[in-house]
């Protein structure tokens, strides 16, 4: 895949892209992002979905990028977040009743979206959307040519504790108080960036600076941490991934991209997900890369991007004219 245009504007909404909102099946309206692909999306088809607390206009040099390699790309926010309304108390903690809500409304994405583009079609996600994208894998509820996990929220960064445990006292915290309230706390001010977050992500101080642009120009994006609700449907989904022959089941191939560096998701879950699925891959980087790959320093990033587009031509290429 060609290095992406240095020159571009990361600040602004591509010309080729358009924006819109789709309605789910129940009515609620999810904000998507789409790109034709460079002529005319012979490729195939990727669609993207980003973490928590996410927003589709931080990956827009990736999605661009694909965009400019011939592939008709859409993005979308998940329900309850970004530009797509909220589930909870408050406009900037992530709340949600289960995981399953955000995997039925993929289904029912994917469907519409996959009747809609050409094919190969592949599904990408970043962090929890990449957590949410294996979910999704596991229950059989999506059937892409080929998938790419960011980062993947498999596991959790955190205490090494046993997860029956931790998922234990998650479930006690909502039922002590209000799940809708925040796990953590985010800074003095609600929806201000804590000081070390961008040592968490990314050492792209540029990129970084692009996320809080596009933050103040646009308020409705801003989401602080997520509820105990949250936490604890969490944990309930990492569980289900664990379950003895859930990932051995998925026949789909997948790659996995991912850090030892993270100290958001668990870089170890990673990688034995990538061993347990009969058609998984892994890309492992170590210290020089944080959570956010796709929005590295450069000589990281076009790694990261090249062994994307490398996967993809071997596992998903180019139908027939």
């Amino acid at each position: 895949m060609p290095t992406q245009d240095k020159a571009m504007d990361r600040r602004a909404i591509p010309a080729a892209a358009s924006e819109s909102t789709f309605p789910l099946e129940d009515g609620h309206a999810i904000r998507r992002i789409d790109w034709p692909g460079t002529g005319g999306g012979a490729r195939g088809s990727i669609l993207f979905l980003p973490g928590r607390g996410d927003f589709y206009e931080k990956y827009l040099e990736t999605l661009d990028q694909w965009h400019r390699a011939g592939w008709r790309v859409t993005a979308a926010d998940w329900r309850g977040q970004a530009g797509s309304g909220r589930l909870g108390d408050d406009p900037v903690t992530g709340h949600i009743g289960d995981f399953t809500h955000w995997t039925s409304d993929l289904a029912h994405l994917w469907k519409v979206w996959k009747a809609e583009t050409p094919g190969p079609h592949i599904l990408a996600g970043h962090s929890m959307g990449g957590h949410l994208v294996t979910r999704a894998l596991v229950d059989g509820v999506v059937d892409p040519d080929a998938a790419v996990l960011s980062a993947p929220m498999v596991g959790m960064s955190g205490p090494p504790l046993p997860l029956p445990f931790l998922h234990g006292v998650a479930r006690l915290m909502t039922k002590i108080g209000a799940p809708t309230r925040p796990a953590w706390k985010w800074s003095e001010k609600p929806g201000e960036m804590p000081a070390n977050r961008s040592g968490l992500l990314t050492h792209d101080t540029d990129r970084y600076a692009d996320e809080l642009w596009w933050r103040e120009e646009r308020p409705e994006l801003v989401m602080g941490p997520g509820s105990w609700g949250w936490v604890e449907r969490a944990y309930a989904s990492v569980r289900r991934l664990e379950e003895p022959g859930a990932l051995e089941a998925v026949q789909t191939p997948v790659l996995v991209v991912s850090t030892s560096a993270d100290k958001l998701v668990s870089h170890p879950a990673a990688v034995r997900a990538a061993q347990r699925l009969p058609k998984g891959e892994l890309l492992a980087f170590g210290s020089e890369a944080r959570h956010e790959i796709l929005r590295e320093v450069d000589a990281v990033r076009d790694r990261a991007m090249d062994g994307i587009a490398q996967f993809l031509d071997r596992v998903a290429p180019q139908e027939a004219a």
